[in-house]
């Protein structure tokens, strides 16, 4: 099988910035990947809004993942293509990085323009849920990532979800 160098293959798949962001903009969920006291791993999603560097979600204490969030414990996030978009699954775009957290204060100036922004990008079932005593605001502030978009191009990324290097120097070997 004829693999191309790890140079070409830097060169030719290379993606630009924009390529995060368009991801990030035609995303309407993020997977959540918790870890509660005991160390037992929680996977689930929500909704989101993204707002200056900031990912928001609006999430409920009756899921297991809202008291790992809110605690501070390691959360890492993750966008991806979708699968009925995808050309190849194997190969799905995506972005994965890991958060910091914070509550943002109920009735605050930022609780009030982020559940504005939910609720433009999600509907009047926001005004709902956000009414609620048990569902809180949390801000997931990326610390760093990689973003994947085919074989053999993948990066990491920094806190800014910019791209600041080709993930590894090898392609994928043969049998």
């Amino acid at each position: 099988m004829n693999h191309t160098t790890t140079e070409e293959a830097k060169k030719a798949a290379r993606p630009l910035t924009p390529k995060v962001k368009e991801l990030i903009e035609r995303t309407k969920s993020v997977i959540l990947a918790t870890i509660d006291a005991e160390g037992i791993p929680n996977s689930s999603y929500a909704p989101f809004v993204h707002v200056d560097k900031t990912f928001y979600i609006l999430v409920s204490f009756m899921a297991k993942h809202t008291k790992n969030l809110a605690d501070g414990r390691k959360t890492s996030v993750m966008l991806i293509e979708d699968e009925s978009a995808t050309k190849q699954i194997y190969a799905r775009e995506r972005l994965t990085f890991e958060v910091s957290t914070s509550q943002i204060e109920r009735d605050s100036e930022m609780w009030n323009d982020v559940v504005t922004k939910l609720k433009e990008a999600n509907g009047k079932v926001v005004d709902m849920i956000s009414e609620m005593k048990d569902f809180i605001l949390i801000g997931l502030h990326p610390i760093k990532g990689s973003y994947v978009n085919g074989f053999g191009s993948a990066y990491f990324v920094n806190e800014n979800l910019e791209i600041i290097e080709h993930r590894n120097d090898q392609n994928h070997e043969s049998k």
